[in-house]
């Protein structure tokens, strides 16, 4: 793809652009040094030869990783761009599947994961053994809510490819099902399946967030500097240090952290992350101005094409105009019903005072599986609200048995909650309310979102 096959005699290593080309086309992280090289090869490349498809796909593709490994949503339209031009040299009736692929991953990353749902599908049609289909796939699936197709998906592509794509997604889709040490297992899999430092560093990264998603902040920190040390340049590891640090009382050293995070790539998580760590520690201030760069930086991927809903509804559900949030996030539930959107659009009703509303939600994002310590939360004071304190206590239990250290602001209030909450005369039953259907509540009506890129293309049967 890069340079012509080598022969017996040539044993030299890869070159960067080599190395940085077969982890795109694996669906892989690849080092920065390497995909700067890729993109610079290909770019040349492409002024000579303007024509080539398959060169464009994979700038494509490049520039994408870029993205993930910046967080700079700049490089989405250029992506767009080049795999777009692959596709008119060749059409994706013709099997032009890397750049399909390719515009799938895209939208996902976009968070437009009906249309990433949308290629997929495309290409599932046409070569129902191309496995790289399926990574978008369980993506989109699960952006869209739909975990029985992440499933689904993930199993098949277990079957047709396994390796490092395949074991990331399987630990995502064990995890959502609230499967943990499946989905620990899966990762470790996925590091052992490694073959370059930047893939090693992203499994253990993940590694790190399965710990601290389960309460272990010091197993999680173990995890983070694994990664570090393996790929220094990986801020999202850098980030997952700070929050550790934090959670074990070491909030200066988190603090750094964070801003050498924010240095490397402007994550908006991380500013409100970092903004909420100092008001927890009385630095009101300072805190103020994380969340105007969070406000920065959701403006700048907007403007990209980025989806940055369920964040922004959270943020200002917590810290801005609750109608507000609940007006965003009825508009992204039309789009995507997902656990992640039910429970911030749950929050936010909880925050707009509509309780009889958020429970519905908040219901609707537990029942997957997923174990959250947010989600939980969410829901307890959804049920104090309503005066079901046996309920809230139940879930403020959860809540912090799942993660004691979930939030520097909401962790101290989850224990002031339960602290509260009268404890009941044992011997009764815990809950002696039937439990009725869900019933999605009536919300306000969603505006039309601009549409993004789908496939025109229909399958060819091929």
């Amino acid at each position: 793809m890069i340079r012509p096959a080598r022969t017996g005699d040539d044993a030299r290593p890869p070159e960067p652009s080599e190395r940085a080309a077969s982890a795109v086309g694996m669906g892989a992280p690849a080092a920065a040094v390497d995909l700067t090289a890729l993109v610079a090869d290909r770019e040349k490349w492409l002024a000579a030869h303007p024509d080539d498809d398959a060169s464009w796909a994979v700038l494509g593709s490049a520039y994408l990783e870029q993205a993930r490994r910046t967080a700079e949503s700049g490089w989405y339209p250029k992506a767009e761009k080049a795999l777009k031009r692959s596709l008119e040299i060749r059409p994706a009736e013709k099997g032009n599947f890397d750049a399909m692929t390719g515009m799938g991953a895209l939208a996902n990353a976009r968070r437009d994961f009906g249309t990433g749902r949308k290629w997929g599908e495309l290409v599932r049609a046409q070569a129902p053994k191309r496995w790289s289909a399926y990574p978008v796939l369980v993506d989109a699936y699960t952006g869209l809510g739909d975990y029985k197709g992440a499933q689904k998906a993930m199993e098949l592509l277990l079957e047709i490819r396994p390796g490092l794509a395949a074991y990331v997604r399987a630990s995502q889709v064990y995890r959502d099902r609230g499967w943990r040490e499946d989905a620990v297992v899966s990762m470790e899999h996925a590091a052992g399946a490694a073959k370059t430092p930047a893939e090693k560093a992203y499994a253990l990264f993940r590694l790190g967030e399965l710990s601290w998603e389960r309460g272990d902040a010091a197993e999680a920190l173990r995890q983070y500097e694994g990664a570090l040390r393996t790929d220094p340049a990986q801020a999202e590891a850098l980030g997952g240090r700070a929050r550790a640090l934090a959670a074990l009382g070491r909030g200066g050293e988190a603090v750094r952290d964070y801003r050498l995070a924010l240095g490397r790539a402007a994550v908006p998580q991380l500013a409100r992350e970092l903004g909420e760590l100092l008001d927890a520690l009385g630095r009101p201030q300072e805190a103020r101005a994380q969340y105007e760069a969070l406000a920065t930086m959701v403006a700048r991927d907007s403007g990209n094409g980025v989806d940055d809903a369920v964040l922004l509804g959270l943020y200002e559900a917590d810290h801005g105009d609750a109608a507000a949030a609940v007006r965003r996030l009825s508009q992204e539930w039309s789009r995507h019903k997902s656990v992640q959107v039910a429970d911030a659009l749950g929050w936010a009703l909880h925050q707009s005072g509509e309780d009889t509303a958020a429970l519905e939600y908040a219901k609707k994002a537990m029942e997957p599986g997923l174990r959250s310590a947010d989600f939980a939360y969410h829901r307890a004071m959804i049920e104090q609200g309503l005066g079901d304190e046996e309920a809230a206590r139940r879930h403020l239990q959860e809540a912090l048995r799942t993660n004691p250290h979930f939030s520097p602001l909401r962790g101290p209030l989850a224990k002031q909650a339960l602290a509260s909450i009268a404890q009941l005369p044992p011997g009764g039953p815990e809950n002696i309310r039937p439990t009725a259907p869900w019933v999605e509540p009536e919300l306000p009506k969603a505006a039309k979102p601009t549409p993004t890129p789908t496939p025109s293309p229909k399958p060819t049967g091929r």
